[in-house]
């Protein structure tokens, strides 16, 4: 296994029928054109929400939605209304059906351009298509999102943890002292 991972609620389906789901397995895949992946395991309830609308939205957690994150991966959709059980307050999706989650400080709206199917897990490959950020944590000065001031949530081999402090900026281990 390769740890730690970011542990994300994956928001999928339609306004009127909608669900989320805890995925650790989700990445970036390409830069450009901007792509990313979620692999999901076939019997899942969310699994034919995804294959059927062909669009779903990663939304990244917080600390402070650690809990409802937790309870979101282990509850079926099949047998609770997610939103109304963690509190979570759904925002209808700018470039897709599915909704992404307002508590969310980034949510990555993508649609699928490929399906493979792996063995425990289907791997959903997906264009970017929009990517709905938290206005206060985008710095004024340079355009880009904060993560350090996010406070993202990490898994680490059925754990959860808060993401740690910034230890470099790329490439600083190679810049010539002022």
């Amino acid at each position: 296994m390769i740890y730690p991972l970011p542990a994300v609620i994956v928001t999928c389906g339609t306004p009127e029928r909608s669900n989320m789901l805890t995925v650790a397995w989700t990445g970036t895949v390409c830069t450009n054109p901007p792509m990313c992946y979620i692999s999901v395991r076939p019997e899942r309830y969310s699994y034919p929400l995804i294959r059927e609308t062909m669009e779903f939205t990663i939304n990244l957690t917080t600390a402070s939605m650690a809990r409802a994150t937790d309870w979101v991966g282990v509850r079926s959709g099949a047998d609770y209304d997610k939103w109304k059980e963690t509190g979570l307050t759904p925002v209808r999706g700018e470039k897709v059906a599915c909704p992404s989650i307002a508590e969310s400080p980034l949510s990555i709206e993508c649609r699928v351009k490929e399906i493979m199917s792996l063995g425990s897990h289907d791997m959903f490959i997906a264009d970017v298509v929009n990517v709905l950020a938290a206005e206060e944590l985008i710095d004024d000065s340079t355009g880009a999102f904060d993560l350090a001031a996010a406070g993202l949530l990490n898994y680490n081999h059925g754990q959860y943890f808060a993401q740690g402090s910034p230890l470099g900026r790329f490439g600083w281990s190679v810049r010539k002292q002022k």
